[in-house]
């Protein structure tokens, strides 16, 4: 297939979208059932997602993982990578979002490496030692190793630098102790990257290293899954007992875990947002079709919720493809948190009123381990309550706007 030389993507858009709409027709045929969004969770701390794998997500797994390792063998993980040479495609950014979108269509299924394809690999690619990029991108581009996030802990969720776990050098090893909390992926992933403190008695953003932990480590780490309102567990804590991680394995520079952190948190928007955005175009899709279905369209008030709804999303849209591939914005992941937190929050109470009172009642099984089960709106309603808290505030993007964009005084501490 001609190429263009000079990015390595395909020459042709429509040529690269008919590629991977006719693998993915081909691929998806009884493979493990997905939301089609390309993330895992429902609400997935470092690729906010928002559809829960739920109760079938241990059962699933053996298959998830299998189809992680189906993508890397044709070269579809780590196609935003600018740097080629693991085994995955390069493409321009036009191609990344039509893979998005032909995954979504497909209605493939719900990633298990969103965290070290879109999160990790990029903080490597732009902080990591060639050392380190030879030994985690290539796994990660094959689908092999699956990876989560160790940054909230009790006391330190949007205030991140409150960060206590601390992570002692001994060595050629650093021993770490501490707990983390909202943990994504934990119980499935092989690795966690870690926000320590790496220099006793240092305090908020200074002293903080940026750790490559393995996660199999028993006596060391132990993972405990978090039960929800919507009776699931994707977030797990996570306990580290003198855990031991390769001083080789630190990305950045010791006491420089700051700076590699936040960076790796401003990459959590362009494309990785637009394939959020998809998903959201699916549940707003499906709860349209109830709203005609019930007759609840007939309502006034709600027809014009769900035209809001559509225009709010539309906008999301446009801001996402406007700082599709800018670097050094400051304020454009606050601003895009901001956005679609309030806004699948909104849906979710939107999900719910268009089915009037039959949302609050559902189908029971008494012989089932789990009687009640949530359907899709009820899910979506209880999920996006947290949907404003999670991977950072709105009182905390705020403050980031002001102060960081407009220049407005610190608030005091």
């Amino acid at each position: 297939m001609e190429t263009d030389g000079t990015t390595g993507g395909w020459a042709d858009d429509r040529v690269f979208r008919a590629e991977a709409r006719a693998w993915l027709r081909e691929r998806t045929r009884g493979a493990p059932a997905g939301g089609g969004d390309g993330r895992d969770g429902a609400g997935h701390e470092a690729h906010r997602a928002h559809r829960a794998h739920g109760a079938h997500g241990a059962r699933d797994l053996p298959a998830r993982r299998a189809w992680e390792r189906e993508l890397g063998a044709a070269g579809w993980i780590g196609i935003g990578w600018p740097e080629g040479g693991h085994g995955n495609r390069t493409a321009t950014l036009a191609q990344q979002v039509i893979w998005a979108e032909e995954y979504s269509a497909a209605g493939a299924p719900d990633r298990l490496g969103h965290i070290g394809e879109n999160l990790l690999a990029p903080t490597l690619i732009a902080h990591g030692t060639p050392a380190q990029k030879r030994r985690f991108l290539g796994p990660v581009a094959r689908g092999e190793e699956l990876w989560c996030q160790g940054y909230s802990e009790p006391g330190a969720g949007s205030d991140l630098a409150a960060v206590r776990t601390a992570a002692v050098r001994d060595g050629d090893r650093y021993r770490i102790t501490g707990q983390k909390i909202w943990t994504s992926l934990a119980r499935e992933a092989d690795w966690c990257f870690v926000l320590a403190r790496t220099e006793p008695g240092s305090t908020r953003h200074r002293g903080l290293s940026f750790l490559l932990v393995p996660m199999d480590q028993p006596g060391r780490v132990e993972v405990r899954p978090i039960r929800q309102l919507t009776g699931d567990s994707e977030f797990n804590e996570v306990f580290f007992d003198g855990a031991e991680a390769d001083a080789g394995h630190r990305v950045g520079a010791a006491g420089d875990g700051w700076r590699v952190a936040t960076d790796l948190l401003a990459r959590e928007r362009g494309v990785s947002t637009l394939v959020q955005q998809i998903g959201f175009a699916g549940e707003l899709d499906g709860i349209i079709r109830t709203a005609v279905t019930t007759g609840a369209a007939d309502d006034p008030v709600l027809r014009a919720l769900l035209v809001r709804a559509w225009a709010e999303l539309r906008a999301m849209r446009w801001n996402a493809l406007r700082t599709l591939g800018t670097e050094g914005d400051p304020g454009a992941p606050s601003v895009a948190k901001l956005l679609w937190g309030g806004w699948h929050r909104r849906l979710g109470e939107l999900a719910v009123a268009v089915r009037g009172a039959s949302a609050a009642t559902g189908p029971y099984d008494w012989s089932a381990p789990r009687p009640y089960e949530l359907d899709a709106a009820q899910r979506l309603f209880l999920f996006s309550r947290a949907d404003t808290v999670y991977g950072g505030s709105d009182e905390i993007q705020r403050d980031i706007i002001a102060e960081r964009v407009l220049g407005l005084p610190r608030e005091p501490r």
